[in-house]
């Protein structure tokens, strides 16, 4: 029985891969495609995460599809109606026909004689082959079976229940309970507040602080645009004024950061008030935007620290002990439940093993061409969003590429398509960013260069610019691997 065979087959069902099956039907309508989902449901982290109070930390009119406009009332949104916005999205463009589910993909090979992939992937037991001409991978870039949890002495000793929130489970329980959540980033920030109001208290526990923003859930001036103009126009103007605004913002964080901190730490005072020891909980070490900043909605874990239902401890744990915590400095923190909030585990490719015409594919010898192809392997990219942005706005920008290079293709009869590694570009790192998550897995992912199109800048408009205006023949893409005289096209399925 032959191998179904795809024009473009993508990996991934979330976020990334739904707005790329929307790209290609939009813009290579005749491209047949299938999405490959190693889960039983659509949405990816959105389906996936599902501890309490489960939010968006970057606002919809960015983290939203560029064609589709967030039509809630909150652009700072919870888990649900982001996943129902995904979900939405694939039903009504007829997506969710095109998805294989329980299909988790284990390896891709390419073939440049036959000019296609093999992908093999995991489904009810057995191994399932397909082929396709290009691979696009939607699999973000974290590992969905675990988060990342540090060994911390005398777990064993803890009476209660210890939980990491990437397993959280509608069973657990934290109603009525003293509980402690170790960590001080995004996951942590959005625990503390939802579980304060019904557990007896709650604890954040951090080894040292980050910065912290207050931000409307609402938008204002984005409800009254919506209200008064057509949805696409005020959908648009929106996102624009957001992306603008946080590029200024993050701008000013690299050139004047300690300006920068001194407006932030304010903020955190204004909320806490005088008497607050913001230098020991919410000053950190480094700079504004040398990490993540954190965003809190309304305020909301400064209202639960401001009522005396959770507090901020800072301090290095020495170990769990049958009540609770016990820090380096003798401190003890009780406790009847125990949320790790510690990270999460990245993964290249979503752990797919690539080869090409035999030869196994080490990511980390790769060099990233435009943030999304690696250099030297054919007719593959990959959809990974912004550091210092909205996750989507990258990945959008990312699909429309793909699809220009799909249709040059088509017009130059290229069976090929391949990033050449200019070896005179130098390596840098492959994220400019200190945050523990990317620095743990910093040895696995490919480099980026020191220069153009080598260079990643996590700039919106500079992006906005080199992928959809750019030309394609920049002397380091190379369209290559005619069809032979009289190939016929592989039948799709």
């Amino acid at each position: 029985m032959a191998e179904p065979h795809f024009d473009v087959i993508i990996v991934g069902a979330g976020l990334s891969g739904i707005g790329a099956a929307h790209h290609l039907r939009q813009h290579c309508p005749g491209k047949s495609y299938a999405i490959l989902e190693g889960r039983g449901a659509i949405g990816g982290t959105w389906d996936l995460f599902r501890y309490p109070g489960i939010r968006s930390d970057s606002d919809m009119f960015t983290l939203g599809y560029s064609f589709r406009p967030w039509t809630e009332a909150k652009s700072i949104a919870d888990g649900p109606s982001i996943l129902a916005y995904i979900r939405d999205t694939a039903r009504e463009e007829g997506i969710e026909r095109h998805i294989r589910f329980n299909h988790m993909v284990e390896a891709a090979s390419w073939d440049s004689a036959a000019a296609r992939w093999t992908v093999t992937a995991h489904h009810e037991g057995q191994a399932v082959r397909m082929t396709c001409h290009f691979l696009f991978m939607c699999s973000g870039y974290y590992d969905y079976a675990a988060g990342y949890t540090p060994e911390f002495p005398g777990r064993e000793s803890f009476a209660g229940e210890v939980v990491h929130p990437q397993n959280w489970t509608a069973d657990i329980v934290h109603a009525g309970k003293r509980v402690v959540v170790i960590g001080s980033g995004a996951t942590a920030m959005t625990l503390v507040p939802a579980m304060a109001e019904t557990a007896a208290h709650v604890t954040m526990v951090q080894r040292s602080p980050t910065y912290v923003v207050a931000r409307p859930a609402e938008d204002p001036k984005a409800n009254w645009l919506r209200r008064h103009l057509p949805m696409r126009l005020a959908y648009s103007l929106v996102r624009w004024r957001n992306v603008l605004l946080g590029m200024y913002v993050y701008r000013l964080c690299k050139r004047k950061p300690e300006r920068m901190k001194a407006l932030i730490l304010g903020g955190v005072r204004q909320w806490l008030g005088p008497d607050y020891d913001v230098a020991r909980h919410f000053t950190p070490s480094y700079k504004p935007w040398d990490q993540r900043l954190c965003l809190v909605p309304d305020g909301d874990l400064f209202k639960a620290i401001r009522a005396g239902k959770a507090e901020v401890v800072t301090g290095a744990i020495e170990r769990f002990t049958a009540t609770g915590l016990r820090l380096t400095d003798g401190r003890e923190v009780a406790a009847d439940m125990i949320v790790t909030a510690t990270g999460l585990d990245l993964v290249v490719l979503g752990k797919v093993r690539l080869s090409v015409d035999g030869a196994a594919i080490e990511p980390a010898a790769c060099m990233t061409y435009k943030g999304m192809m690696y250099s030297d392997v054919p007719n593959m990219a990959f959809a990974v969003g912004y550091t210092n942005a909205s996750w989507t706005l990258k990945c959008d920008l990312t699909c429309e590429y793909v699809c220009r290079v799909l249709a040059h293709m088509d017009r130059t009869g290229a069976r090929q398509v391949t990033p050449r590694r200019d070896p005179t570009v130098a390596e840098a790192p492959w994220v400019d960013f200190t945050s523990g998550y990317i620095q743990r897995a910093a040895d696995r992912f490919p480099r980026q260069g020191t220069r153009a199109p080598w260079k990643l800048h996590q700039n919106y408009v500079r992006d906005l610019i080199a992928l959809r205006y750019g030309g394609l023949e920049d002397g380091t893409l190379a369209f290559t691997n005619p069809a032979p005289v009289g190939r016929e096209r592989v039948a799709a399925e």
